[in-house]
């Protein structure tokens, strides 16, 4: 019953783990990335749609994207939506392809990104705890219900405590790495 929960919490972990880092590909660096943008929505006939649906990203030169829609009718809401991000890229367009050239960032830029990388770390953090508190409430009904026994719940709520800091190592590890590659000039 206890490695049931523990195996639950774990998965649960893992995956506010893997979320921080999906989120923090799109955070720019000095560097081009289709990370950057692969996942922008854009409005497609309406539905919002990610951009690696409608087009082909690619890295042409080190601080330049280029953007090749497959609807070629789609390149102003494509446009428009870059525009609209919180990515700060201005994209040129030449009627067939956006290019979006990567600017060096400034250093007021670079604590701004960090600012933001610590807000999506704490809130993986704060993910992680949430899992750990309902994994313990969990043992707590078993241990009430008689399913476990005090001990099994003391041993359980030892092993989601090694747990959790495993995780949070991992979660500021990421964190670390991101904040790393944004401050490298």
């Amino acid at each position: 019953m206890v490695k049931d929960i523990l195996k639950a919490a774990e998965d649960h972990m893992q995956k506010s783990v893997e979320v921080l880092e999906q989120d923090l590909k799109t955070i720019r660096t000095g560097r081009a990335s289709p990370a950057l943008v692969e996942r922008l929505p854009i409005s497609y006939y309406g539905t919002p749609t990610p951009l690696e649906q409608l087009a082909t990203i690619s890295v042409p030169e080190p601080r330049m994207l280029a953007i090749r829609p497959y609807d070629p009718g789609s390149l102003k809401e494509i446009e428009r939506a870059i525009l609209a991000s919180d990515l700060g890229l201005t994209p040129n367009n030449d009627g067939k392809i956006i290019r979006l050239p990567i600017p060096r960032l400034t250093e007021e830029r670079r604590h701004e990104l960090v600012k933001v990388v610590h807000k999506r770390v704490e809130e993986a953090r704060v993910a992680a705890r949430n899992v750990r508190r309902e994994a313990q409430d969990q043992m707590r009904e078993a241990q009430k219900e008689k399913l476990i026994s005090e001990d099994d719940l003391k041993r359980g709520r030892d092993d989601l405590q090694k747990l959790t800091d495993k995780i949070m190592e991992q979660i500021d590890a990421v964190g670390e790495r991101k904040e790393q590659e944004i401050r490298e000039v």
